[in-house]
Formats: C-alpha cells, structure tokens, sequence
C-alpha cells in the first residue's frame, strides 16, 4: 500500500537556518520583528501548500553564545507570534517551540490552548529544551542539569499539559441560559499530578482545545513516544533518516525528517550562498540533521525518496527571503502535480490534515472508553 501524501513543514524563526542569513535578506533589519514580516512569512508558506509553519524559540536570543554580528540578539516570544500568524491565516497549521524545562506547565497548557482555540484547531507544539545554563539564570530557577533531568522535566511537563487539556471533558461547557449554568463542574477535573520536582492540581482555566490535543511533536529521546504525535527525526544521509523513523514508529507517532535546504536561486548557486554567509559565521545546523544544497530539482529527487520513509518533513531554509520563493516557485507546485505531497484542505484542523485522530478525554465521563495514558515512571 503506498505511503499518504507528504506532508510539509517550514521554520520560519529569523531570517533563516544560517546564523548570517539577515546579511542576504531582502528587509531592512529593523523590520525582522514587525508583524507585517510575520504575516507576509506566513502568508508565503500558506500561498505555497505547506501544511504548517514551526516557530522556533528560547528564553536567551539567539545571537547567545555567539559573535554579534552573526544574528539578530532578540526575538518575541514563539507563542505570540504564532497567535498573530494564526489572525493571518486560514489553512496553516502553526507549531510554535515551547521548552518546558522551566516553563510551568500550567501556563504552557494555557497558552497553546488558547493559540488552538483562536486559530480554529490549527495549533501544534514542537516541544523544546534549553539546556544552556544561562536559560536558569534567565529564569531564576535552580539549574537543570544533565540529558536526564532534562528528559524528566520534558516528560513530566508533556504529562502535565495533556492532562490539563484533558481536564475540561468536550461537554464540559454547556451555556444553559436556563439554568444560568455556563458549564457543568462534574466535567471538570483536577488532575492530581505529583512529579519529581512539582506537583500540580488543575483543571485548567481554559476549555478543552478544538482539536483535544494540538499536535505534538519532539525529537526523538527527549520524551516517551506515546505522548508525542509527531517524531522530529535526524540523519545525515536519507538512509540514516529512514533507519530513525523507522525506530520511531515502532512508538506509534508519526515521523517528520529534518532538512536544511541551501538552494540555486536566478541569482547565485547555492555554493556561492553558502560561501558568502560562511565569512561572517559557520552554518553549524542541528544535530547530525541531513543538509540539503543545490538545485530545485535535485531537491524534489530527494523528497520523492525520503516519501517512502517519512510522513513528512521539516524543512529549514539556509535564507528564508531567497529559499521560500524558489520552494514555492519550483519545488512545491511539482510536489503537488506529482502527488507526492497534498495542500491543507480548507476548513479542516492541523490533526485532521495529518491524518491523526481527535483524542478523547481521559476523564470521559458519558460512557465511551477513555485512552489509556502511557506510564512513565
């Protein structure tokens, strides 16, 4: 049986994947955090066929940790944007990254359950880390420290919004205008979560989000895969990323590469990009993340064999000004006519478009059997 169409994603953070990549924007830098830059980003993405655009995200900017001149030193925060961009848009899923090693988790619930409410069902959540001990100082929280207290916050925060989501039942509102009863307080719930480092009662302040649960997607390792629907997965070569989404989908999410892509524009080829921003800072990329760079078609050769693989990709422009337009120009269209890849339908929620079912409470009360939650401890 062959594969569902692929889908796509693109990161949309800063000027691009490179670190230098506002030397080669086409904005001038004071407008890198105006919302008309958001919205004309994210207008692009949608206009293109993209499934949903990523966010990325972190409480230290992110020049930290390198020279000045390599990037911009600040950001608004990935929520917010994802908010606007959601005002914006009509088909586009959006995924901002949330890191919940100091984050609370009560807030974070908050948060992306309102972002899932305003955009109509079309939210995701890209679950992030910060592992740098100048995010703790940032925060005034005690150092976390080490991959597995990193995993145990990431587990235990993931835990904590789930139930949250959870903790109002679908019926809970009912808007009774005669009773006076604006919801039945038998469909809420407080969780009773009690982890290694919080506790936490509930329920939430906010209904239930339209899709359940808004997608969530994480990399491999940092949480267990029954609670992630969507694996982030690495490797430097196409048979390393169909060996990591094959591991992930022994955990029943679905399996997402991640590309860096430096493409040939009517400008420059993609070498002598990448060699201009390379004097001003190194493309470092992600962890052994498969790197893409080169012409339109070389690219759409790589994306027909890593269909065979993966559920989808996300894709990380080395210069989102430069690499959008040749994507949606070239590569998109031809993903489309080959039915390789599909367009969001109008209309339909971020899970629906993945083809992921709308979970139920786990506190259902009206008699149909609530899933069963993954034990992590």
């Amino acid at each position: 049986m062959p594969r569902p169409a692929l889908h796509l994603a693109v990161e949309i953070d800063g000027d691009g994947a490179h670190p230098a990549a506002w030397r080669r924007a086409t904005h001038s830098p004071g407008e890198l955090l105006t919302p008309r830059r958001l919205a004309r980003v994210a207008a692009a993405a949608e206009n293109a066929g993209f499934t949903l655009i990523t966010l990325e995200d972190s409480i230290l900017p992110p020049g930290a940790g390198s020279p000045a001149e390599s990037g911009p030193v600040g950001r608004i925060g990935a929520v917010e944007r994802a908010a606007f961009a959601a005002a914006s848009t009509s088909v586009l899923g959006i995924a901002p990254v949330v890191a919940t090693t100091y984050a609370e988790p009560f807030h974070i619930s908050s948060q992306l359950s309102t972002l899932d409410h305003v955009s109509a069902g079309r939210a995701g959540w890209v679950v992030g880390a910060e592992e740098d001990p100048a995010a703790a100082r940032a925060w005034g929280r005690p150092l976390v420290e080490g991959a597995d207290a990193i995993a145990r916050e990431a587990r235990d925060g993931l835990r904590v919004v789930g139930d949250l989501w959870d903790s109002w039942e679908d019926d809970a509102v009912i808007r009774s205008v005669a009773t006076s009863r604006y919801l039945d307080r038998s469909r809420l719930h407080a969780i009773d979560f009690t982890g290694e480092t919080y506790s936490v009662k509930g329920p939430s302040i906010v209904p239930r989000p339209p899709q359940g649960r808004p997608v969530v997607f994480a990399r491999p390792g940092l949480v267990p895969a029954g609670l992630v629907d969507v694996a982030l997965v690495d490797g430097a070569t196409p048979a390393e990323v169909g060996e990591a989404a094959a591991a992930a989908a022994a955990g029943r999410p679905l399996a997402f590469a991640e590309i860096e892509v430096a493409l040939d524009t009517p400008d420059a080829t993609a070498r002598e990009r990448i060699a201009d921003l390379e004097r001003y800072a190194p493309w470092e990329g992600g962890r052994d993340r498969l790197r893409y760079s080169g012409s339109a078609a070389g690219l759409l050769d790589l994306l027909t064999e890593l269909a065979g693989h993966v559920d989808g990709v996300r894709l990380h422009p080395l210069v989102l000004d430069e690499d959008l337009a040749v994507l949606s120009r070239l590569v998109l269209p031809e993903l489309f006519v080959r039915r390789i890849a599909a367009r969001p339908l109008p209309g339909t929620t971020l899970r629906t478009s993945l083809g992921l079912p709308r979970p139920l409470s786990r506190f259902t009360t009206d008699g149909a059997p609530a899933p069963v939650r993954e034990e992590t401890r």
